[in-house]
């Protein structure tokens, strides 16, 4: 017997990627930071435990204030979520009422939400070569979103297509996730002022090295903002629990360290891009924090097992269009040499 509602019934809840002792696999498969956090942030936490019997911030004053100057916008433009996931759950709930499209090799939580909030979902194909094309988008209507960078291809949308698709459709809402944006490119965050249909959706997850502590957030102007908080207040004003605004703040005040890690990552993956290449490998040109390549030699999954077995793990998608691509985690430089080197070797035993 089951008591759930049947509309779920088939619900397809999102896959997370797997997590594992650290001491025992090189993780490559969740698009973390190799890196901790700044010590400051860590110190910060630890400090914002002895006042956990009392409720966090409903403003979150101690992240917004800071992270409204850093991005050059208002308090008043910024939605402070439990990762950016809640910020793009809170799209879908509300926000969709003519429907929604998004392309078909994207991030999966977009599929998941649609489903569960009961919205009408247009999955546009992405070019042969993964690009994402916004004149796919004009005949249809309602809100659109889409990942930019796009995960797990990595490809980058320039600002002045998206600027060009919201000027033609000044009464559609258009969502741009920003997960991965430090990463490679320009961010759309300072023309919200410009375009009222402009929402961008950040996170702390990526660059901020705070995974674990689940902050995201989202710039539009003030009214969308507003709108998306009374859903907030209708559900959960205590979305953002003390600990990780207390991490979020302190992390803020540790913009050097972050940039640092920024590069690191960066580097280490062109320096990935160039030894993969070296070894056959065809790739996105990847401007995330991860890889997107297949080996003409070699299918998708077997790669996935025998980086496994050499206890390195990396993510593989089944679906038709991904099925022969890995997306690969950029870690830390010695992290990428070690898969280089499980690469070199898996490589060696299939041609013997």
């Amino acid at each position: 017997m089951t008591f759930l509602n049947q509309k779920y019934q088939n619900l397809t809840p999102y896959t997370p990627g797997e997590q594992v002792n650290e001491q025992e696999y090189i993780k490559l498969n969740t698009n973390e930071s190799p890196y901790p956090p700044a010590p400051a942030v860590q110190k910060a936490v630890v400090e914002a435990s002895h006042s956990l019997n009392r409720y966090s911030d409903i403003a979150v004053e101690v992240v917004a204030k800071p992270l409204a100057q850093y991005l050059g916008v208002k308090k008043e433009q910024l939605f402070l979520g439990n990762g950016s996931d809640e910020v793009l759950s809170y799209v879908f709930q509300g926000f969709t009422e003519k429907g929604i499209a998004f392309p078909d090799v994207t991030y999966g939580f977009y599929q998941v939400y649609s489903g569960l909030y009961q919205v009408d979902a247009t999955v546009v194909p992405l070019k042969s070569d993964f690009s994402l094309e916004l004149k796919d988008y004009d005949e249809l209507s309602g809100t659109v979103i889409f990942a930019n960078p796009n995960a797990p291809t990595g490809i980058q949308l320039a600002q002045g297509e998206i600027c060009e698709f919201i000027e033609r459709h000044p009464n559609r809402l258009v969502v741009v996730d920003e997960a991965y944006i430090d990463f490679g490119g320009e961010s759309m965050v300072s023309l919200v002022d410009r375009y009222p249909n402009l929402l961008v959706v950040g996170t702390f997850s990526k660059s901020r090295q705070l995974a674990g502590a689940r902050l995201g957030f989202g710039v539009g102007n003030e009214e969308l903002i507003a709108d998306m908080n009374r859903l907030r207040f209708s559900l959960n004003p205590y979305n953002v629990n003390s600990l990780t605004q207390a991490a979020g703040g302190a992390v803020l005040q540790e913009q050097e360290y972050v940039d640092q890690k920024i590069q690191e990552t960066i580097q280490a993956r062109e320096w990935s891009k160039l030894e993969l290449t070296k070894l056959g490998f065809e790739q996105t040109d990847s401007q995330g924090n991860f890889l997107f390549a297949k080996h003409p030699n070699i299918a998708g999954e077997t790669l996935f097992t025998a980086l496994r077995e050499k206890k390195i793990l990396v993510r593989w998608f089944n679906q038709p269009r991904t099925k022969d691509f890995l997306r690969i985690t950029v870690g830390t430089q010695e992290q990428m040499e070690q898969l280089v080197t499980a690469l070199t070797t898996i490589l060696e035993e299939v041609d013997a």
